[in-house]
């Protein structure tokens, strides 16, 4: 990373831990969903824009990861170990759901992908003795940790932002090492990582479960933020604004979905001044942006800096004087 990505990722730290002081409850809300949807871009971001494996179930697994821990904090288990198997289930899932992803790809994955979506959505809806049905599940403790509680909206803010900085280190660490190499070669060409001795199957599945499990752990933070869940909170909408976050951001960035999950829980919000037309700007909006920056707002940056770098003022030449003879 260049001296300018380290000042910027500096700064952006130092006002995420600062803003919190400075807002309203409802504004604390909104920054730690953020955080939350964060975790779940980068495991979209992970499986679609490293993998290069279409995911339209994200949000299905953000779902799967609320449940559970909404289940499983009222049966009587510790929130760390709700956590934990909510995340497990989600990778779970996620290794059988990457099993399709060896055979069909591009827009038939998302298909399947898809229908999965719709038939989680349709599980939580219709099997009421588990779920609650419409009615969901209400009244989801925030947890206490070591005797602090994160009851308080500024208190679960930072223990959120804990856990994203925990699961973006260790992705961003993944990401270096041999399986990040691995995730790389099989977007970029799949025959040719697999003429060169790569397991494509066995880094296809990983890629499907890992990406997974950070939704379902995202849905883990979810359940207690809102202390409400019900079905239409995990409906295909979701996949597809998370999708819409690594896209925006930058597909293949590892900063992207921070940039793209920021622009699409605050952007609406700050178009709420134009009333019943802020859906329509905010489309507007996002559909001029991915018009003049397709690579994401990462990508456009990056360009930008290649352009300043090219244009910059030329080395000075050296001159030799012509001494006659």
């Amino acid at each position: 990373m260049s001296r300018l990505g380290v000042m910027a990722v500096g700064l952006a730290a130092i006002v995420a831990v600062a803003a919190p002081f400075f807002l309203k409850p409802y504004g604390i809300y909104l920054i730690t969903m953020w955080v939350v949807l964060t975790i779940a871009a980068i495991g979209l971001n992970l499986t679609l824009g490293y993998a290069g494996q279409v995911s339209l179930a994200q949000g299905a697994f953000v779902g799967i990861g609320a449940y559970s821990v909404a289940l499983l904090t009222q049966a009587g288990w510790p929130y760390p170990a709700a956590f934990a198997a909510g995340g497990a289930l989600c990778f779970g899932i996620g290794w059988i759901l990457g099993y399709p992803a060896l055979r069909v790809q591009h827009h038939y994955l998302a298909f399947v992908t898809l229908a999965f979506t719709t038939l989680v959505f349709l599980v939580l809806r219709n099997e009421e003795w588990l779920t609650g049905g419409i009615y969901g599940i209400n009244g989801i403790a925030r947890p206490i940790l070591l005797g602090w509680s994160t009851a308080k909206p500024r208190d679960f803010y930072f223990f959120s932002l804990g856990s994203l900085t925990v699961l973006a280190a260790a992705t961003w660490w993944m990401l270096r090492s041999p399986w990040g190499r691995a995730f790389v070669a099989l977007r970029e060409n799949p025959i040719r990582a697999l003429s060169l001795g790569l397991d494509t199957r066995r880094y296809t599945l990983m890629a499907f479960a890992i990406g997974s499990s950070l939704g379902g752990l995202s849905g883990a933070l979810y359940a207690p933020l809102v202390q409400f869940i019900e079905p239409n909170s995990f409906a295909l909408a979701l996949s597809f604004n998370l999708l819409l976050m690594v896209i925006v951001g930058g597909s293949g960035y590892f900063f992207g979905p921070f940039v793209g999950a920021l622009i699409a829980v605050l952007l609406p919000e700050w178009l709420r001044v134009t009333q019943g037309y802020y859906l329509i700007v905010y489309a507007a909006s996002i559909m001029v942006m991915m018009a003049l920056c397709p690579s994401g707002l990462l990508g456009l940056a990056e360009r930008a800096v290649k352009a300043a770098m090219r244009s910059g003022p030329p080395a000075p030449a050296l001159h030799t004087e012509a001494t006659g003879s």
